[in-house]
């Protein structure tokens, strides 16, 4: 048995040919979300899909099996609802309600779509939309960070969240980052932490040419049947161009 074990980044284009060539595997949405899947080609032949958790295929993807073979994902009808409205507030309102409850939705110029759900069918007729329930392919938004989601408050919802506060802290620094005015004061008080095992105290008092900074530290680890304290003053004096 084959294993599709490696995905084509999208900007990789294959030359047209081998795309033609190569065997399909025509999968559901909830299949596709899945990196680890018993699955069968459409020409028959059964093969094991093992890819990197958090993968959600989309149709038009390219996997590579272990013997260097090519695997072309096609995206299953299946039954799902269609949302439209009469006006782009209450769509908007449709979107933002799905979004409260982390609802996998596929999103269009004026429609949105999303797994059959009779429950969700009724909230959305009650907002006003209209929902039609269809058999189509069905290709969710991803993650705003790169991320599929998948149902419900799961880990798919963590991981992204935490990948935002990456990319935030990436754009705007991290650390203790402080733009000064000069004579004045400031007085800091951190509460800290740790996963070590030391406790810390430190007292740093900096001299800006004009202004004064008192920087009280105190660090709380934890791990260590043993108490080490340390009480440092340092006096800095640091001049500004």
């Amino acid at each position: 048995m084959r294993t599709l074990d490696k995905l084509l980044a999208p900007h990789l284009k294959l030359a047209p040919v081998l795309l033609k060539r190569a065997p399909t595997l025509t999968l559901a949405f909830d299949e596709r979300r899945k990196s680890r899947l018993a699955a069968t080609l459409d020409n028959g032949e059964e093969v094991a899909v093992l890819l990197p958790r958090g993968t959600v295929l989309r149709d038009g993807d390219v996997l590579v099996a272990d013997d260097g073979g090519l695997v072309r994902v096609v995206a299953a009808p299946e039954t799902v609802l269609v949302v439209r409205a009469k006006d782009a507030l209450t769509l908007t309102r449709a979107a933002y309600h799905l979004g409260n409850r982390h609802t996998p939705v596929e999103v269009g110029a004026d429609y949105l779509k999303l797994e059959y759900d009779p429950v969700l069918a009724d909230m959305l007729g009650r907002i006003g939309a209209t929902v039609d329930q269809l058999s189509m392919p069905f290709q969710p938004e991803s993650g705003a960070y790169g991320g599929g989601h998948k149902h419900g408050h799961d880990e798919s919802f963590a991981e992204d969240y935490a990948l935002a506060q990456q990319v935030f802290g990436e754009h705007h620094g991290s650390g203790h980052a402080h733009g000064h005015e000069h004579g004045h004061e400031h007085g800091h008080d951190h509460g800290h932490q740790h996963v070590h095992g030391h406790t810390h105290e430190h007292g740093h008092e900096h001299d800006h040419e004009g202004h004064t900074h008192d920087h009280a530290h105190d660090h709380a680890h934890k791990g260590h049947t043993h108490d080490e304290s340390c009480g440092h003053g340092h006096p800095h004096h640091h001049a500004h161009r």
